[in-house]
């Protein structure tokens, strides 16, 4: 089994800062990316920042773009979302995601990190 945990999330207000962690742990396999996703009430959720482990690619949507950051370190399974200029729109659950090279889908899931930004 797979374990993921998130920490770093909070109250901030407008125009501040955060930094989200997701450790994983467990289950030892080849990784192809790690996501950070976020699901507001009533919405569907979303992707807000990919990271391909083995070449580094990152992907991010047009609305985070320019503000948030993913990266990791390897050595400490462990990747992070680096969240600046952060908007009331972005007050979400942000959970992370693990795709393994066998199947190259987010098959892993952490329980999620509450961010709240106040305006």
């Amino acid at each position: 089994q797979v374990q993921l945990v998130e920490s770093g999330g909070g109250l901030v207000q407008a125009g501040g800062s955060l930094r989200l962690s997701c450790a994983a742990s467990g289950r030892t396999f080849t990784t192809f990316a790690m996501g950070w996703f976020r699901q507001a009430p009533e919405k569907a959720r979303e992707l807000v920042a990919s990271l391909g482990w083995s070449d580094g690619s990152t992907y991010y949507p047009n609305a985070v773009k320019g503000r948030f950051t993913i990266s990791k370190d390897s050595a400490k399974n462990t990747v992070y979302l680096q969240m600046n200029s952060l908007k009331p729109e972005d007050t979400a659950t942000y959970y992370c995601a693990v795709a393994p090279s066998g199947t190259k889908r987010f098959d892993y899931w952490g329980q999620g990190t509450q961010v709240t930004v106040s305006s």
